[in-house]
């Protein structure tokens, strides 16, 4: 059996951990005549808590290892010692992964940001031990109460790629090609069907340190939302683009026609969500460097009405009218016109005025002109003093 390298979709059992039960204990020393009660808490159980971990890009460890088992409280003690807080479990999970609760359906949590993290299975509370029962009335409560019982549910994780832009298209239609092309990510490039087997992420940076994020999703077949071959799971990673980019083999590779194959993905996308649909696209037409792909650009443009923006991903290759980087350089601008991403870096650096640029001044008159421009380039540039706490007085 071939193993497994990654996993998309997963169903684990999590279980808090129980809580400590609370202690029943008198004190009993030497000496003290009137003792009483003095049994402690239990310690509260652990929780099961989903953790986004950019150091995980699949659930794989999960399909392995499925159970996910807190630890519990330990019961409290004499001498009003409370016990101790069983762990928590923190269970790495890889950004856009989904939590479904497996009996009732619900989403129990969804996780985007980097280091989120949510409680999926919440330890129990500890139990009160004898000492909190004293009263006028009751000198010697031998009342304690047990720790709250552990939760345990099953839940069906899926995992959603997080990208600002997702590649769709046909097997072999050069999204792998592309998204090397675009970024430093290295996907699987070959020339058959289904080289890329799971999603891979690519990002595209900007001389202004702006960032897309690009996800190059398996190819899709006629037929994938009715969920033909593994069309539900490939499909299921571009619910969270911003941008869908239909990736379109205009060689007509194997005879097919890519007007055809662009009514198809769509049509494919149109029905596995109305939402999705409804997202901006870009079309981009590859392998312009292939002598038919020419005339069937043309006949494109005129089965469907749309322009798309034609490449070529072929290091050096040149096509008809189309140098090999400006098709490329052309869809990266198209693609940061609607993502609109921000750029990581927003400071200004301002430039202190020039002395000998001043006014002249007389006396000790100083021109406003000169103060404002001085505040302002202070105001910007002057970093703040770091506050210490009070060390008292040294004498």
């Amino acid at each position: 059996m071939k193993s497994k390298t990654f996993v998309d979709q997963v169903e684990i059992l999590v279980r808090s951990g129980k809580g400590g039960d609370g202690a029943m204990s008198m004190r009993r020393e030497a000496l003290v005549e009137f003792g009483g009660p003095d049994g402690g808490d239990g310690g509260r159980g652990g929780d099961v808590v989903l953790k986004a971990s950019e150091h995980v890009n699949s659930l794989l460890s999960l399909y392995y290892d499925p159970k996910c088992f807190a630890q519990d409280g330990e019961p409290g003690k004499g001498q009003k010692m409370f016990g101790k807080r069983g762990r928590d479990l923190v269970v790495p999970v890889p950004l856009g992964t989904e939590a479904y609760d497996v009996d009732s359906g619900l989403l129990v949590a969804d996780i985007t940001e980097p280091g989120q993290k949510a409680i999926v299975a919440k330890g129990g509370a500890g139990g009160y031990g004898n000492v909190h029962f004293k009263s006028a009335v009751n000198q010697a409560p031998t009342e304690h109460t047990p720790g709250g019982p552990a939760e345990e549910r099953r839940l069906r994780l899926e995992l959603k790629t997080i990208a600002d832009a997702g590649l769709v298209g046909f097997p072999n239609a050069g999204k792998s090609s592309l998204l090397t092309a675009l970024s430093s990510a290295t996907p699987k490039i070959a020339n058959y069907p289904f080289t890329t087997l799971n999603p891979v992420v690519g990002t595209v940076v900007y001389d202004d340190f702006a960032k897309i994020a690009v996800a190059d999703v398996p190819g899709i077949i006629e037929g994938a939302a009715k969920g033909v071959g593994l069309g539900l799971a490939f499909l299921r990673h571009l619910e969270r683009s911003k941008v869908l980019v239909y990736v379109i083999d205009m060689a007509g590779t194997d005879n097919r026609e890519p007007w055809r194959d662009y009514e198809v993905l769509k049509k494919e996308v149109d029905e596995y969500s109305a939402v999705l649909a409804e997202r901006p696209s870009l079309v981009v037409a590859n392998k312009m460097d292939v002598p038919e792909a020419r005339e069937n650009l043309e006949r494109f443009v005129s089965e469907t009405g749309v322009e798309p923006i034609a490449i070529t991903c072929v290091r050096g290759a040149e096509a008809p009218g189309l140098s090999a980087d400006g098709g490329l350089d052309r869809f990266r601008e198209a693609l940061r016109e609607i993502v609109k991403p921000r750029t990581r870096f927003h400071h200004t650096h301002a430039q202190a005025p020039d002395l000998k640029d001043m006014p002249d001044t007389t006396g000790d008159e100083v021109p406003a002109e000169a103060i404002e421009r001085f505040a302002t380039f202070l105001k910007l540039e002057k970093p703040k003093a770091k506050s210490h706490p009070s060390r008292g007085n040294i004498h």
